[in-house]
């Protein structure tokens, strides 16, 4: 057995992946493409459990459908809704989540959902088949594709779980939620963990209840009590969260959000934010004050033209950058940053 090593190194075993690479035709980013090769060659020489490999296998598939699923609508921005697969069409919940539906559309954006029944159909007939996408679970009970989807070209159905929620999650530009059960909360707190830690750069986390509802607020309530008064959590991280009790207000958060804010990436450790209207540098000299806390010790906030770096993303080369040496310690108070950006 050949012991073998990410880097080119493996002789004749590396010879045969490029052989086959051109073999196979049109390979984008060769240089990634070899490695998961050679990752499944080495898991096929250290794993002798048949589950295990399993496992790798349909994750590595369901990854690849996802994106050839999502591949065609990059240019279009998303909202995944969340919510209980139990609620029924009588209900006041489900005609705010198809008139939720309904109204995204209407503002230009497409929906992801669970795809199955409750409010995650409300919200797929509200924004119709064209502008809807369903990830499902298989499950053996609850989780069946909802009308609207069943049939679907954008109707992904996945076996695990954690792939499903990198779909929910990678592919949206904001994550609406309504009151659910177990696997709403889960979906709620994951959303949360991902932008309080940075594994998810900021984006509207919007809690949605019928007027009158306390099913959201009692969560916050719990959260203030127990985490908050507990240092468990920070002050800053309840800014990502905004709690609604109308469709449109939820939309009107979801606009402001990218008002001014475009996007944003890291640039050698540096962090730079992508603006959809140039900003004044008095209005930055405010801001540096106003969070001086978030910037490295010695560190800037400057404006700037697309840096080098950037040269692979020329469709946005127009757009002005606030460019920040950013801590990367509190990504509430950068989401605070990004509020006052689409205030001004």
């Amino acid at each position: 057995m050949k012991e073998l090593h990410f880097t080119p190194t493996n002789g004749p075993i590396d010879d045969a992946i490029e052989r086959l690479m051109d073999a196979a035709g049109g390979i984008q980013h060769r240089d990634i493409i070899r490695e998961m090769i050679l990752a499944s060659l080495k898991a096929g020489q250290e794993d002798d459990r048949k589950a295990d490999l399993k496992l790798m296998n349909t994750s590595l598939k369901e990854m690849r459908f996802t994106t050839k699923v999502f591949g065609p609508y990059r240019h279009k921005k998303k909202v995944t809704v969340f919510g209980s697969a139990r609620i029924k069409p009588e209900e006041p919940l489900y005609a705010m989540a198809r008139d939720l539906g309904r109204e995204l559309v209407a503002a230009n954006y497409m929906v992801i959902t669970g795809g199955g029944p409750g409010i995650m159909q409300a919200v797929n007939e509200g924004a119709g088949p064209e502008s809807s996408f369903g990830v499902n679970i298989r499950l053996p009970f609850e989780q069946k594709p909802n009308p609207v989807i069943a049939g679907n070209p954008r109707h992904i159905m996945y076996k695990y779980f954690f792939n499903r929620k990198v779909a929910f999650l990678k592919e949206a530009h904001a994550v609406a939620l309504f009151p659910g059960g177990f696997g709403t909360l889960d979906e709620a707190m994951e959303s949360l963990t991902l932008v309080q830690t940075g594994k998810r750069y900021s984006l509207p986390l919007i809690l949605i209840d019928e007027p009158g509802g306390r099913y959201w607020s009692q969560c916050l309530e719990f959260f203030e009590r127990e985490l908050l008064k507990r240092h468990l959590v920070s002050a800053s991280d309840f800014n990502h969260i905004d709690m609604v009790d109308s469709v449109l207000k939820a939309v009107e958060r979801i606009n402001h959000f990218y008002r001014r804010y475009h996007s944003l990436r890291y640039v050698n450790g540096r962090l730079v934010i992508r603006l959809n209207s140039p900003i004044e540098p008095r209005i930055v000299k405010d801001l540096r004050h106003q969070f001086a806390g978030i910037l490295k010790p010695g560190g800037k906030m400057v404006l700037s033209k697309p840096l080098p770096e950037e040269k692979n993303e020329p469709e946005i080369a127009h757009l002005q950058r606030l460019v920040i040496d950013f801590k990367q310690d509190d990504f509430g108070a950068l989401r605070k940053l990004i509020d006052s950006l689409n205030d001004y």
